[in-house]
């Protein structure tokens, strides 16, 4: 529980909770990442003390009931962090009103309930982590902690010059991007293959840089965050972070 500290009037100090954000909450216990968190509350699955909860609005832990889906929240649990080798056919969230199959479906051995940091697109696969610390999460997602992503992309048309226009900032969506760095690796009979490090994570944002230096994405895998590699871990498949690898991220 978050506390701050407060005097009495007789000199003893005492402690009383203090309100946060129920993105936050929900978050810090693991049921989704705060992103999740909010589209929850929007859909009316979140309640407090009884009452549909509204975006924005603060909850005290300890005082108030908050419930999730008619269920009572329950206590943290230990912290988990977990890297899936996320195959091609998967969307990156916790449920999907579609009823495509979810990423969800390849972790449910993990034990503990746990959400994905960030997201791939259902045509990309690789490196996707997935935890149930909400701070943890933040600093892996959100770029002014400067974890920078690589993704190995097959293109089809000119991977040549595409690279070096690339490396210039490019503007998508109203918004200007620019990778950090991009290596071309090999030819191949329909364009080539690229490695692209970005900082930034937006909706789609390698398919619509690619697009916009005229070639077309034909296979996209996460290959890194920060200083973690996927390495060798097969599709479908997942693990444990060492304590390393996860001082290495924070």
């Amino acid at each position: 529980m978050n506390r701050g500290k407060q005097v009495r009037s007789d000199g003893i100090n005492c402690f009383v909770s203090k309100p946060e954000r129920l993105q936050k909450i929900l978050s810090a216990h693991g049921v989704a990442s705060r992103r999740e968190a909010e589209k929850m509350i929007l859909e009316g699955r979140v309640r407090i003390n009884g009452v549909p909860a509204t975006l924005g609005q603060s909850a005290e832990l300890g005082l108030d009931e908050i419930s999730v889906d008619d269920l009572p929240l329950a206590a943290a649990d230990e912290p988990v962090y977990i890297m899936l080798n996320k195959p091609r056919g998967y969307v990156t969230t916790s449920s999907d009103e579609q009823g495509r199959k979810t990423v969800m479906s390849l972790v449910q051995d993990v034990g503990i309930r746990v959400f994905p940091i960030g997201r791939l697109d259902m045509n990309s696969g690789g490196l996707l982590l997935l935890t149930n610390d909400g701070e943890f999460a933040n600093i892996v997602a959100h770029p002014s902690y400067n974890k920078f992503k690589t993704y190995e992309v097959k293109v089809r048309g000119d991977a040549q010059r595409a690279a070096l226009l690339m490396r210039k900032p490019i503007e998508i969506d109203n918004h200007t991007v620019q990778a950090k760095k991009v290596e071309f690796s090999k030819i191949t009979e329909a364009g080539g293959v690229l490695k692209i490090t970005v900082a930034e994570g937006r909706n789609r944002q390698i398919r619509k840089m690619c697009a916009a230096c005229g070639v077309s994405v034909q296979t996209l895998k996460r290959i890194s965050i920060g200083t973690l590699k996927l390495g060798s871990l097969k599709p479908g498949l997942w693990r444990h972070l060492t304590e390393e690898e996860v001082q290495s991220l924070r």
